[in-house]
């Protein structure tokens, strides 16, 4: 595909749009569990996939969880506890991901979150990240889409449980200079007739200035790799160490071969897509030379391919 005038956007030193290869995106987000060593462990995993970013979430707990559930108890794996607690058991704080940003530094990948309220967009913003990822819950708040419209960083939007009216206010409020979109469905684990991959192209003929993209949380591979075949210049999809594991996010999560094997076949898309201009390749003029039955066809095709 030929790139796009106005729809190309940063992330650290990559290009992002509709002609560049798919951006990438292991979601590790609330995966690891509160355990940097599970983390680092999903870096690895994303690294030997060959993603191009790796995401968390970052909340300030007792802004982002209703206070109405602070006191209810859960089971969790370190026993039952308040939500609250479990919360805030959870989430790293600046020592984990100082241990996260040195260690994705070392070993060259991009690393960025989605922030749930104003103290988390600051918070990364001292860990110099390359973008801010705003998670479909989020695309309705005002104050946090203003917070991190000041950043000056890419923003990636999600639009999951989203109406076009309410689409259109959160791209108004953030500009639409610096967001790239991105369709997504916000069940976890989506339902095939609910992804409505066609919405890509909806959202490209909508905003024609602004890259569009698709955070998926199905089960499966296909319908990821289709979404890149429609256009999706950013892919993301949550990913686990064993879909087994504790947290709500897991099920809809691809495990270390799966990640293997989405990197590859986009890849694979991204080359076959090519840039939409037709030419007679040079491989094809043995096979014209061999078949074609109408003399001067081939000398006729090889003067209009040097010129």
């Amino acid at each position: 595909m030929i790139p796009i005038a106005g729809r190309d956007r940063t992330i650290g030193d990559r290009t992002l749009g509709h002609g560049h290869p798919v951006y990438i995106t292991a979601e590790i987000g609330l995966n690891h569990n509160g355990e940097v060593s599970t983390a680092l462990a999903l870096i690895d995993v994303a690294l030997e996939a060959g993603v191009d970013a790796v995401k968390f979430q970052k909340r300030t707990p007792r802004i982002c969880t209703p206070r109405q559930q602070w006191d209810v108890e859960r089971e969790t794996p370190w026993g039952r506890m308040a939500y609250i607690d479990y919360r805030e058991r959870i989430e790293f704080g600046e020592a984990e991901y100082r241990i996260i940003d040195e260690y994705c530094q070392d070993k060259g990948i991009h690393w960025f979150a989605s922030p749930w309220d104003v103290p988390s967009v600051e918070f990364l913003d001292g860990f110099g990240v390359p973008a801010h990822k705003i998670a479909s819950a989020c695309l309705t708040d005002d104050d946090l889409l203003r917070a991190v419209r000041a950043s000056g960083r890419t923003v990636i939007l999600s639009t999951g449980m989203s109406t076009p009216a309410q689409i259109r206010h959160a791209v108004e409020v953030l500009g639409s200079s610096n967001v790239l979109l991105c369709h997504a469905t916000s069940t976890y684990p989506a339902a095939n007739d609910e992804l409505n991959l066609r919405m890509i192209g909806t959202l490209m003929g909508e905003y024609p200035n602004v890259p569009v993209g698709y955070s998926g949380h199905e089960r499966g591979l296909q319908t990821t790799v289709a979404a890149a075949a429609l256009g999706a210049c950013f892919v993301e999809r949550h990913i686990t160490l064993d879909r087994t594991m504790w947290g709500s996010d897991q099920a809809a999560s691809l495990e270390p071969a799966g990640l293997t094997r989405l990197v590859r076949d986009i890849r694979v898309i991204s080359e076959a897509l090519g840039d939409g201009v037709k030419r007679v390749y040079e491989g094809e003029y043995t096979a014209m030379r061999k078949l074609r039955r109408v003399p001067g066809v081939v000398a006729e095709a090889s003067a209009q391919q040097v010129a």
